[in-house]
């Protein structure tokens, strides 16, 4: 039995197959979406109703590349970071059981759940500069905070 490679089902198949090997590779590579919604200052006063579209790299990690424009000030890019505290314990010490014995020595490094803070901070063509804090939480790629540029703009972080 031989199958028809021209068959319309195939093609569909294979698209379908192609679309989700895509969005599971922008998965893979960590890249979120961030928003700025303007609070104070001259771009909320032009279009209180604007949304600023943020792009993070690699947010399955600490820190990484952010990217977005600003309303008359041009292409902006900076960096992300987040705090993630570990918890490292050490351990020394002598077994006599009939399983071990011997000297044991050991070291065990784990990342502790909870709230995290971070900062942005990036700077756009025309030299304006903005700088914000947020929190996430551990193990995942959504928060909250603010940020402030030098232009006098005010700035609600959501992602």
């Amino acid at each position: 039995m031989t199958a028809d490679l021209s068959s319309p089902k195939l093609h569909a198949g294979r698209a379908a197959l192609v679309l989700a090997v895509l969005a599971l590779a922008g998965c893979a590579n960590g890249t979120s979406s961030m928003q700025l919604y303007p609070l104070q200052g001259e771009i909320a006063d032009k279009d209180p109703t604007l949304v600023i579209q943020a792009t993070a790299t690699n947010t399955t990690s600490t820190s990484g590349v952010l990217k977005f424009r600003l309303p008359e000030r041009g292409k902006c890019e900076g960096t992300w970071s987040s705090l993630t505290p570990r918890s490292v314990s050490n351990t020394k010490g002598m077994s006599l059981t009939w399983r071990k014995t011997g000297g044991e020595v050991g070291r065990e490094v784990e990342t502790v759940a909870g709230v995290n803070n971070g900062e942005i901070y990036a700077v756009c063509a025309d030299g304006t500069r903005v700088q914000g804090t947020f929190v996430i939480g551990s193990g995942t790629a959504s928060g909250t905070g603010q940020a402030s540029d030098t232009n006098g703009n005010v700035y609600k972080l959501l992602f």
